[in-house]
């Protein structure tokens, strides 16, 4: 089996990687009927050179591999007919912007593996860049505080070598008394629980942060539990909530008057109601100065998020008093940080894990005779649409 990194064509070029040049050596070692090359590429976190250095081959001709590694969608016009691609297709909800995408694809007989979909027997997804996401958002939100209030400044994710460096930076600052949610329980609320953790900034219980003061930063950690409630009241049970989300309302208004800054990262889906409303926005027990959407639903969990933002213009606005988008930094704006790659900031560390976890548990499916995890995983075959996403044959055909 010959494998390749893909140059990402994407615009703006993601720079994460699947494999590191360290990986693509441990993986051929490993699996030795494996050669793994890369496609030269200008824009990757690591070089040509760093490749050719660990002994992968770069090449621009990609005829002979079998397998295409990516990470986010490929352009169709790269796409080449009969081979197997993995890669973040975006598909799985029917979004329209690569319908056109998966067209060709089965029009070109690819057999297409997403990595979002790649799960294990619990259904709980194996790979993902979720942790960075929220290690980023996280210190997003304190570099947006800082420049809000004046009181400190931070330097740009994005231009930190490494996580360390992120640490050290936000450590060196004196981020004062503020009361920080983090919502969320998935990998992205680990990522930001981490670097908060990290930073040894206290944390509190919901029912301290609602009803004590501090002379200190703090912060709450709020999941579905504490974020939701039954509209009729009735205890919380976790798995009628997931198979009910209409019964539910949010219980996140009882947080509004203590929270300076939101760490938002949540999975939200559009059957669930919003933390609040676009209008508890102009009550003045609405004390948010600084929104850190790290889950980035464009008008989703949080409504006044109105668009994603990008990391060289990373936050919007939206005012208090006219209750629409506005410039952000000014005393009447609530300043929201909506990028949505946060892992692009630190893609060094990001794409290492995201290979560990390639190089342990997906190269072996790969390789096996047979593996339930990739064939749940592989949304279009021999130019079909396979059983288990059948479901997107309307948005295929249409």
């Amino acid at each position: 089996m010959k494998v390749v990194l893909i140059r990402e064509r994407k615009s703006p070029a993601d720079v994460r990687v699947a494999l590191t040049p360290v990986q693509c050596a441990a993986l051929m070692n490993r699996f030795p009927q494996v050669t793994v090359v890369a496609e030269s590429s200008p824009e990757r976190c690591f070089s040509d050179e760093e490749y050719e250095s660990a002994g992968i081959a770069v090449q621009k001709d990609m005829s002979d591999c079998e397998v295409m590694l990516g990470v986010k969608e490929v352009p169709t016009e790269y796409l080449i007919p009969g081979k197997t691609y993995f890669f973040f297709s975006h598909t799985i909800k029917k979004q329209p912007h690569n319908k056109k995408m998966l067209q060709d694809i089965i029009h070109k007989h690819i057999r297409l593996v997403d990595y979002e979909t790649l799960k294990w027997e619990n259904g709980q997804r194996v790979l993902g860049f979720g942790r960075f996401a929220g290690i980023v958002g996280a210190y997003n939100g304190l570099l947006v505080w800082g420049k809000k209030t004046g009181n400190f400044s931070l330097k740009p994710a994005w231009q930190c070598e490494d996580y360390r460096e992120l640490l050290q930076q936000a450590e060196n600052v004196n981020i004062g008394n503020i009361k920080i949610v983090l919502t969320g329980g998935g990998r992205v609320a680990n990522g930001s629980l981490d670097f908060l953790r990290n930073l040894r900034i206290r944390e509190v219980t919901p029912y301290q942060f609602i009803h004590r003061s501090y002379d200190e930063p703090v912060f709450v950690h709020l999941n579905s539990p504490e974020i939701y409630r039954h509209k009729e009241g009735k205890p919380w049970d976790t798995q009628h909530f997931y198979a009910n989300h209409n019964e539910y309302e949010s219980s996140f208004r009882d947080f509004l008057p203590h929270t300076d800054l939101l760490m938002n990262g949540i999975f939200w889906t559009a059957d669930l109601p919003p933390l609040f409303t676009k209008e508890d926005t102009a009550s003045a027990d609405f004390r948010m100065k600084v929104i850190a959407d790290i889950s980035c639903d464009v008008e989703g969990s949080v409504p006044i998020t109105w668009k994603a933002t990008t990391i060289q213009d990373p936050v919007i606005g939206w005012s208090h008093s006219e209750q629409k988008p506005c410039e952000p930094w000014t005393d009447d704006s609530i300043d929201i940080m909506a990028v949505s790659n946060l892992p692009n900031e630190l893609p060094c560390d990001a794409s290492e894990e995201f290979g560990e976890h390639m190089l342990q548990y997906v190269f072996p499916e790969l390789l096996a005779a047979q593996s339930r995890m990739i064939a749940g995983a592989t949304i279009t075959e021999d130019g079909n649409l396979t059983a288990p996403y059948a479901y997107l044959q309307d948005y295929v055909s249409g």
